[in-house]
């Protein structure tokens, strides 16, 4: 039997490799990195297994958030994907036109790129990965969705013994505090809104969160990485939230169920479903109770069934956790010499299929309807023959007592489930009917059982 010896070497003898980075944009995400990087340089250096140093830092101004200390900085981004010692370019500058020429010049000089850039990916993406893997470099975005959520890598590594089948997520801090202060508080969305851009949920110009791209952009990544599709963002379903009133919160209260603005990704017979817009969701399920700014991803797979991710989806140190933990991978392959391991979208490229993208017209799922009727005799029997002859059966029905000196009455339906093109010609119908005032407004419904 051989001999067996121990060495013992002191940890301070240990000599790290060193991988240095460079960030780009010095923002609350970029300054989130340095501090956490800082902070905590002993842990993750031995989580990497070598030193991982700030080499250079690119910003147009720097950040009283962050000491940097002796870091170097430069006025010019480009700087840092041109100097020859980074090893990691980090691009946090967000946006996709500066942001694309950079992180395309990083890859082209041969080096690896870590973003929090949802939009950049969503949009980009396939030509990002097709560029890094001609270059054998790593392209990393787990900060893109979710915030400090490990999302991604659940899905793309936790998950990959499973066949997934469907994904729900609340991907939108700012929709979900909006949502959450109108059910809780009773108050109206213009108000909330407008105390979410006091706060800094929001920015001036909220098109992006309230309108549902911010969602429709994470969303897309979500599937690619689930269903091994190209990223297809243009095919996104999209739908915001302003037209939620306090009604229909305290209507969905009544009939249990809580309203969330969901990014919904399904395998189907005709494809992938991909589409993000207000839902009723029964109140006792777990996602339904996710409030405020948190972010929450549930996913159902074939051998694990149905799993939920929670936790800050937006913020300084909380994104910047997941910024760092790209870093550590790639620092990790670096230090041992490994071209990057894990395929960017979790499947080798020539694996990725072109599942067609299910048209909203033939979803099928149930609904919510409020519509304004008079407060005649017969109505309920018209508004039944119409989803009769539709094929549409009504699961549960709300109608209110008209207040004093009102002539119509709030009338809401709960449907079983229906294809979405049956269902609006129904509606359309309806609001023919003489009886019935005003559009109806309409909600989709998910059970999101396992």
């Amino acid at each position: 039997m051989p001999k067996l010896y121990s060495v013992s070497v002191k940890r301070e003898e240990i000599r790290l490799r060193t991988v240095a980075i460079g960030i780009c944009g010095l923002g609350t995400v970029g300054s989130g990195t340095v501090n956490v990087l800082q902070r905590n340089c002993a842990e993750i250096n031995s989580r990497a297994g070598c030193s991982i140093e700030i080499r250079q830092i690119g910003a147009r101004r720097d950040n009283s958030d962050c000491e940097l200390g002796s870091i170097a900085v430069t006025r010019d981004i480009f700087d840092v994907v041109e100097n020859p010692e980074i090893d990691i370019v980090v691009e946090l500058i967000g946006g996709t036109t500066t942001a694309l020429d950079l992180v395309k010049k990083a890859i082209s000089n041969g080096k690896h790129v870590i973003t929090a850039n949802k939009a950049l990916i969503a949009e980009y993406g396939n030509e990002i990965f097709a560029e890094a893997e001609k270059s054998g470099v790593s392209v990393c975005y787990e900060a893109a969705v979710a915030g400090g959520i490990p999302i991604i890598k659940s899905i793309r590594e936790g998950l990959s013994a499973n066949r997934i089948n469907w994904l729900a997520g609340i991907i939108n801090g700012t929709g979900n505090f909006i949502l959450t202060e109108m059910r809780d508080k009773g108050r109206d969305f213009a108000d909330v809104l407008a105390e979410a851009q006091a706060l800094g949920y929001a920015e001036a110009d909220p098109t992006f969160d309230v309108e549902g791209i911010d969602a429709a952009h994470k969303l897309v990544i979500l599937a690619s990485v689930a269903f091994a599709i190209p990223l297809q963002f243009d095919k996104v379903y999209t739908e915001g939230i302003t037209e939620i009133s306090q009604q229909d919160v305290e209507y969905a209260e009544e009939l249990g169920y809580r309203i969330k603005h969901l990014g919904i990704a399904r395998r189907c017979e005709k494809g992938i479903e991909l589409r993000v817009h207000p839902t009723l969701i029964p109140e006792k399920r777990l996602i339904a109770n996710v409030n405020g700014v948190k972010n929450a991803v549930l996913v159902d797979a074939d051998a694990v069934g149905p799993t939920l991710y929670y936790g800050a989806g937006a913020g300084a140190e909380p994104t910047a956790s997941a910024v760092i933990a790209d870093i550590v991978d790639v620092a990790r392959n670096i230090s041992v010499g490994q071209i990057h391991t894990v395929p960017a979208l979790g499947f080798s490229s020539d694996f990725l299929s072109e599942v067609p993208i299910v048209a909203i017209e033939d979803i099928k799922t149930s609904y919510y309807l409020r519509m304004s009727a008079e407060d005649k005799p017969g109505v309920l029997s018209a508004v039944a023959s119409i989803f009769s002859k539709a094929g549409i059966s009504v699961e549960a029905l709300i109608q209110k007592a008209p207040e004093a000196g009102e002539v119509t009455v709030p009338l809401i339906i709960l449907t079983n489930m229906a294809t979405e093109h049956k269902l609006m010609a129904a509606v359309s119908e309806i609001e023919q009917l003489p009886t019935i005032n005003d559009s109806i407004t309409k909600i989709r419904v998910e059970t999101l059982d396992g």
